[in-house]
Parts: C-alpha cells; structure tokens; sequence
C-alpha cells in the first residue's frame, strides 16, 4: 500500500467529522440544538452503512442533502414553523445547487424509509405534535384512540344487530368484531 493513501476508516472517520460540523455549523446559524442532534445521529447511521454515501461526491452536497431530509420531513421549508429556513439558504451556505442537494436528500430519505412524523428522525416539536398519535385505524376509518373503547363497548356489550339481524351476543359475530377492534389498535404504528 503507498504510504500516501489514508485507510478507508481513517477516511471515513475524518468525513464523519467534517459533516457533523459542517451541519453544526448551518444549524447554529440557521435552526436549533434539535435539529443539530439529529444531523449528527444521521450522519453517524450513515457511516455505518456498508457502502458509505458520503465516501463519494463533494462533502458540502451531503451536509445540505442531510439537512434538507430531515428539513423535508419537519416541515423547515415551512414558514409557519419554528424553525424556518428554505431550500436556497441551505444551498447558499454549503455552494451547492437545489435540484442536486433534493436529489441526495431523497436518497437519504429513501435510505432510511424517512416519513412524516418519523420515530426515529423527528424534531421533539413534530414527534409532541403528531396528529395520528392519538388515533388508531378502523374498518379503514381514523378514530381517535378513546373513541375505540366507547365503540367496542357499544358492540360487544349493547346486543347491536349486525347486518344479517343477529345481536352482538351471537357467538360468531361477537368474535369477528372483537377481534376486527383488537387488530385495529395496533393500525397506526407507521405514523406514531
């Protein structure tokens, strides 16, 4: 091996460090503690992958592609939210071009199955304010989460005929019903 190539790790170790500062850095300027916490834990589940995204292409098209996904999925580029900060103050800071900095940012977020409201990669304000948190799955229908207990109640216990005239105490429509609301609580891990 020449004397003068780095190994891989050292290179991988010197990039890590060099992103999670570079995102340090906009997010001091530009956003909050929060999002400068979950820059660095991406960047850090990014350097464990196999193939390291960021071992290729400049360094500052990968600081600003990591910022705009997890911008992309908290609601940065809207300016009723606290913190705001659009698609060319992120690319003005890092020299980078828009459609570049959306396209690695899709990548990452495809990389890591990045959604709305995700568990791993929200900010504490979009995790404390989830909407479907509180919500489970019916029948196809969103119900608020206290509403199931009221309706399995009304079901099960008030004798209600079901389509085919029998009463909820008939052995066999009772069971389908209790387990169609047992299996509904459980409809919403995907958005909580």
């Amino acid at each position: 091996m020449p004397a003068s190539k780095k190994p891989d790790k050292e290179i991988k170790d010197e990039k890590t460090q060099l992103l999670i500062e570079m995102t340090a850095s906009f997010s001091n300027e530009y956003l909050d503690e929060d999002y400068k916490e979950l820059c660095e834990k991406l960047i850090r589940k990014m350097a464990r992958k196999r193939n390291v995204p960021f071992l290729s292409g400049r360094i500052e098209i990968w600081a600003a592609a990591i910022i705009h996904a997890l911008g992309s999925i908290n609601f940065l580029f809207d300016n009723s939210f606290e913190p705001y900060a659009s698609t060319d103050d992120i690319c003005n800071f890092f020299g980078t071009l828009k459609s570049t900095t959306s396209q690695k940012g899709k990548i990452i977020r495809d990389m890591f199955k990045m959604k709305y409201y995700d568990e791993e990669f929200s900010t504490t304000y979009v995790s404390e304010n989830n909407p479907f948190s509180e919500m489970t799955m019916m029948n196809g229908f969103f119900l608020p989460s206290d509403m199931l207990s009221i309706f399995k109640n009304i079901v099960l216990k008030n004798d209600l005929p079901d389509e085919n005239g029998y009463g909820a105490t008939h052995e066999k429509h009772h069971k389908k019903m209790e387990k169609s609301l047992d299996t509904s609580q459980t409809s919403l891990d995907a958005f909580k």
